[in-house]
């Protein structure tokens, strides 16, 4: 897939869960109870035992039909493993710029981290084509990121860290590109008992992202039409 197939697939989704299990089987339920749920990206982080080979796993079994990515990569090695593992993204919780320009090199969606507007600027600035914002809950959540959008409407934002189910369309209407999810819709140790629960949580989110995408005046219309 493309760099910028792979930035449409994540803009229109808008919503990158984060996968940081304590097994390797563990990662892979997550990542078809996602699918099945309808959410059709998936960020392994490295943190995961074994991250490299569910990424080229995942990557076999789940071509065509989810978009695969590494998470917490925090050196240029991992990054190199994981793109040759299959990986069609790269997400750090910090900005390396050497990191960025490798995955500029070879072409595969980056996501670097920041979270001050200084930060936030410099990782764009190095070539990042999204900019998690992480922890965001720590600095005011949505409306950090709507106080962001004001000078900095160019950025694409991805809010990670503290968003839930609750405050998920908060963070779109507040101007977020995706949102990032972690243990809110995928639980650090999944059995095949939680993925009915995974399954149904996805779905709520994709209904709450789309939901807080619609424009106000649909909103309002649909509203009016109910009421009448």
């Amino acid at each position: 897939m493309t760099k910028q197939k792979a930035l449409e697939h994540v803009l229109n989704m808008g919503i990158v869960p984060v996968v940081r299990v304590s097994s390797s089987q563990g990662a892979m339920l997550a990542a078809e109870a996602l699918r099945i749920g309808g959410i059709s990206i998936v960020e392994i982080t490295m943190t995961t035992p074994g991250a490299v080979d569910v990424i080229a796993q995942l990557s076999r079994s789940l071509a065509g039909q989810v978009l695969v990515g590494a998470g917490t990569v925090l050196d240029l090695a991992s990054a190199r493993e994981c793109l040759k593992a299959g990986a069609e993204f790269l997400v750090s919780p910090v900005l390396d710029e050497k990191i960025v320009e490798f995955a500029n090199e070879e072409e595969k969606l980056m996501m670097a981290g920041a979270l001050t507007p200084t930060e936030i600027v410099a990782a764009w600035n190095a070539g990042s084509d999204l900019v998690k914002v992480f922890p965001c809950s720590s600095v005011g959540g949505a409306q950090y990121i709507r106080a962001l959008k004001g000078p900095l409407p160019h950025i694409p934002l991805v809010p990670t860290g503290g968003v839930n189910l609750n405050n998920a369309a908060d963070f779109i209407r507040a101007g977020a590109a995706a949102i990032g999810i972690g243990s809110e819709l995928v639980p650090s140790q999944p059995k095949e008992s939680t993925n009915s629960t995974t399954i149904s949580l996805a779905k709520k989110y994709v209904a709450a992202i789309g939901e807080a995408r619609q424009p106000a005046d649909s909103i309002i219309g649909s509203g009016s039409t109910k009421s009448s």
